[in-house]
Order: C-alpha cells, then structure tokens, then sequence
C-alpha cells in the first residue's frame, strides 16, 4: 500500500503539443494503449483495461482522461497509468501557440500522460502469494538463484566449478543470474528467496555436480521441479523465464474475469458489492450522469474506473443500473486504491 498511497512518489510523465485535436487524441490513445498497457501487461504480466475516465473521475482541465485498470489480488482496482487529451485549456492559459503551415498563428492542443511508483504497487499486489513475492521474470533483478549445496570443503570445491559454469553460460545467454555463497541452510535460502520473489532457483549439489546437471525449481509451482542437463542450462533458462512470465499474466487474468461480474439492477449492484469474498469489478450500463454516479460511490464505495474502449453493442432498451434512466454507457465499477 505505500507505493499506491504516499506523498512522495516518483513519476514518469511526458507532454506534447499538437496542430490538431485529431493529432493530440490519437497521441493521448497512443500512450494509453502502445506504451502503457503494452509495458504493464508484457513486462510485468498484469493484465489491464484501457478506458475513458468519467467526468467526474477526470483529470481537471483534461478535455478526455484515459486509464488503464488493473485488478489487485484483493478484488480491488488500481489505476495503473493514465493519458489526458487537455484540448486547448492549458495551452490558452500557458499561451502555447504555433505558426501553423497557413501562417497564421493557432493555440495549440496539448497531451500529458504518467505513470508513477504504485507500479511497484501493483506488481506486489497482482502477483504477490502466502510465500511472498513473485516477481515477473521480464522485470526481476535476479531472474535466476543459484543456491550451491555441500557440507565438506572437498564438495563445496565440485560445487563451485559447476557453478561458475552455469553462471558464465548463463551470463552469455542474457541472464541475470546472482548465486548465494551465505553460510546458511539450504532451506533458509529457498525461503529467503522464494519471499523476494525471484522466478527460479537452480540447486546444485555433490550429486548434481557428479552427473553434470542442475534442478531447476520455478516459483510459479515449486512442485514442477526438473532436472536438466549443464549442457542445456542456457537454453532451459530463459524458456522456462519465458513460462513463467506467461504464466502470471495468465493467472492475472483468470482471477480477474472469475471476480468480474455484470449487474443489471441496483439491488444486485449493491448485493455484491456487500459480499467481500466477491470484491472485484462490477460492469453495467450507466446513464452518464455526475449525480448518479456519486450516488452509487456514497452508497457503495463504488467509483466508476472507467468506460472500457472495448464493450459491448448497447441494445435500445439498455438502463442505467442504478437510475433507471437510459444507458449512455458501459462501466467498470469497483473499489479502489
């Protein structure tokens, strides 16, 4: 929660000027989805819905918010980045103005688009199980452990040329690879690293050493062990990365259409809403009044995240979930950080 909640954080944010709203929007969506989702699902394996922001839920002075939202292992949604079309408010206020190609000189239309720190947040948050951590692989600071295993100085001997091996291999291979020499059980250092999350552990023994292989141990199933060969180290490594990175993302995905639901009266709005076990993202029509919608947030702790790029066609006798009166458009409803 620090890093989704502090008054200090880091951000990322760009701003651009532009001739035209057309241009200035098609940059504003250029952000939101070819940099912001494509970087939070790809590289960190958190699945997103890109949307606009309400009014209500804009950013001030933004003629159009954008945001791509992410569901946490809670239920709860988490604002992941966000990209503002200002139009030309700022830039009247600023006085931003450009000799267009017709000489003549125009006020221009201006984007601005961040992300920030509760990224970090996020990655914790979505992928984060009873052990710790799990990091995604594309991301991680160490992706694989090596965690040496002897008893006698002659073993730790063995260990450690093998060891030096697989690091160097893998090292080439593109990897980054750390190995833990601590003077600390073995089972102290699976624990250790398993709660910081890092993708794989490599175990080398005196017997592992004898028979030129390694076990390999991914954190995404500490049952699936193998055993592979030293030989094929530099090349089981990085697909087994790559499985693993695919394998959050998917269980991201899945945990959040199984907390997903559609509500079509108030009633059921709010019987969900009610159920914590339940907590999650609630899509329904609404009727695109600020009224409404802060109606539905004092009784339910509800805020609409956004209204998703992608929705369903809106039949003709589509109403608002909560008012009654007819839809203007499809939500995501949620609580959020």
């Amino acid at each position: 929660r620090p890093f989704p909640r502090t008054s200090e954080f880091l951000w990322q944010a760009g701003h651009t000027a532009h001739r035209t709203e057309e241009e200035a929007e098609a940059e504003t969506l250029l952000l939101l989805s070819d940099v912001y989702q494509d970087f939070v699902e790809r590289e960190l394996a958190i699945p997103v819905i890109p949307g606009r922001k309400s009014e209500s839920e804009a950013f001030s002075g933004a003629l159009r918010t954008y945001s791509i939202e992410a569901m946490m292992g809670d239920g709860k949604a988490l604002q992941a980045a966000t990209s503002h079309n200002l139009g030309q408010n700022f830039a009247r206020s600023f006085g931003i103005e450009f000799q267009d190609a017709d000489g003549q000189v125009k006020t221009a239309w201006t984007t601005s688009w961040g992300a920030s720190t509760r990224l970090i947040g996020a990655l914790i948050m979505a992928h984060g199980d009873a052990n710790g951590l799990r990091m995604a692989a594309h991301v991680a600071p160490t992706q694989p452990i090596i965690v040496p295993i002897w008893r006698k100085d002659e073993e730790r001997e063995t260990v450690a040329a093998l060891v030096a091996e697989v690091e160097t291999a893998l090292r080439k291979a593109g990897v980054r690879v750390k190995a833990d020499w601590r003077e600390e059980r073995p089972g102290w250092k699976y624990n250790e690293w398993e709660l910081r999350g890092v993708p794989v552990r490599i175990e080398i023994g005196p017997r592992d050493a004898a028979n030129g292989q390694v076990m390999l141990v991914p954190r995404t199933d500490r049952s699936a062990k193998e055993s592979v060969a030293t030989s094929a180290v530099a090349e089981r490594v990085p697909a087994l990365l790559a499985e693993i990175q695919q394998t959050l993302y998917d269980q991201a995905l899945a945990f959040r259409k199984s907390r997903t639901y559609q509500a079509t009266d108030y009633e059921a709005f709010r019987a969900l809403m009610a159920d914590k076990s339940k907590q999650g993202f609630i899509e329904a029509w609404w009727c695109g009044d600020a009224e409404c919608e802060a109606q539905v947030k004092a009784g339910t702790q509800a805020t609409i995240r956004n209204l998703p790029l992608e929705h369903p066609e809106q039949p003709a006798n589509a109403v608002c979930v909560h008012c009654g009166k007819p839809a203007a458009a499809w939500a995501i409803f949620a609580r959020a950080y």
